[in-house]
């Protein structure tokens, strides 16, 4: 009698590849154990395909349904989910569409497809208490460029070499122009969502490096470097009080206390 692990392999190699040879056989009991496999396989693609096509609406209008249909029903079977929750399959879509026939004629669909992706994530983030300027009187003076900042979680920093917050808006305004043009444009974005809502603002190359080295983990004073290879101007004193004031930190922390102060 073939192991559990043995007809597990054969039925998922089955249903998401194309192997139904090998586990016909195995399926006992009724009649038509192939037709019977193919539901499964049917199901396993069309609802794949569906959960991925509704994380991905402004795609499928900037690409229309052909091309992203068929694309979506290639990376279920390619790459499986690997995780049970549906809710994170997807992630590697982006890049996958980035390699598909006709892509090349949208060299800007794979960062138009992460944009999306981390909208959906994003607006669905619950803001938490921030912090104000009184709380960062508890540090030491020095100490500040070795503090590390938490950012709210509905913050996501996105640098593009095309303006896709305007082709978003495009999408989301159900806009149809008579003529678009659509050229390559360098854009900072700094994305911020909570319960179900969004939006979207273009930061200047310096804020922007500012924010996002904080975004990634790293103290006031690393962020605050990059900022200034950006522009000497640059004033992280003003960058953090604005910060601040916006509601954008929540918590924050030492680097050699491993801890909140």
């Amino acid at each position: 009698m073939p192991s559990l692990d043995f007809v597990q392999a054969r039925l998922r190699d089955a249903i998401v590849g194309d192997a139904a040879q090998g586990a016909v056989p195995l399926l006992v009991g009724g009649r038509d154990a192939a037709r019977r496999l193919g539901v499964h396989q049917r199901h396993y693609e069309a609802s794949l395909t569906r959960a991925l096509l509704d994380k991905f609406p402004a795609v499928t209008w900037l690409t229309g349904t052909t091309f992203i249909t068929e694309a979506a029903r290639s990376f279920v079977h390619l790459r499986p989910p690997t995780v049970p929750c549906i809710a994170e399959y997807g992630a590697g879509f982006p890049r996958f569409l980035a390699d598909c026939a006709g892509a090349e004629r949208m060299p800007y669909l794979c960062s138009f497809a992460e944009l999306e992706w981390h909208l959906g994530h994003i607006a669905i983030a619950v803001d938490h208490m921030p912090l104000t300027m009184a709380a960062f009187a508890v540090v030491v003076a020095g100490a500040l460029p070795d503090v590390e900042l938490t950012l709210q979680p509905g913050l996501y920093y996105c640098a593009a070499e095309w303006p896709l917050d305007n082709l978003i808006r495009l999408y989301l305004n159900d806009a149809k122009p008579d003529h678009y043009v659509f050229e390559p444009t360098t854009v900072d974005l700094e994305i911020r969502g909570a319960r179900g809502e969004f939006r979207i603002g273009r930061l200047n190359a310096a804020t922007f490096a500012f924010r996002q080295a904080l975004a990634q983990g790293r103290t006031i004073g690393v962020a605050a470097e990059r900022a200034s290879d950006k522009d000497i101007h640059f004033d992280p004193g003003r960058a953090l009080v604005t910060l601040v004031s916006e509601g954008l930190v929540i918590a924050m922390g030492r680097t050699d206390q491993g801890e909140d102060a």
